[in-house]
């Protein structure tokens, strides 16, 4: 789009395995890091650890592409997939506010998983 332009970039690596001991030994970490949406699959079966793990590190970029501030909610941030497949973000509260304080108008995202490490890649763009 013309006029558009790149406010931040972030990524992040989560190690899976890591993350999985994370979530096992602090009970309620899971509710407060995502969305029930985030944890659930479209039928209703809980997300795979590598998926979690992946969305995590999506979280964590998104806070790099704004600038790390302090103050944001995990849970101010989804991670969802269209139907084509493509992940997207849905922001609201601390993230929006942030976003739109740097004028964000768009956000590019990439997850990917394998050989143990879930990472993300999040573009800004305004």
């Amino acid at each position: 789009m013309l006029g558009m332009s790149i406010i931040g970039v972030g990524i992040d690596v989560a190690e899976i395995d890591r993350f999985r001991a994370s979530l096992e030994r602090t009970p309620g970490l899971a509710g407060r890091l995502f969305v029930e949406r985030e944890l659930l699959l479209p039928s209703g079966e809980r997300r795979g650890i590598a998926s979690l793990a992946a969305r995590f590190a999506a979280k964590e970029a998104l806070a790099k592409a704004l600038g790390a501030p302090p103050g944001l909610h995990w849970t101010d941030a989804e991670v969802y997939v269209e139907d084509s497949g493509q992940p997207r973000l849905r922001v609201k509260g601390t993230v929006a506010a942030r976003a739109a304080e740097l004028g964000v108008r768009a956000w590019h995202v990439s997850l990917s998983h394998d050989a143990g490490v879930a990472s993300a890649v999040v573009v800004a763009e305004g």
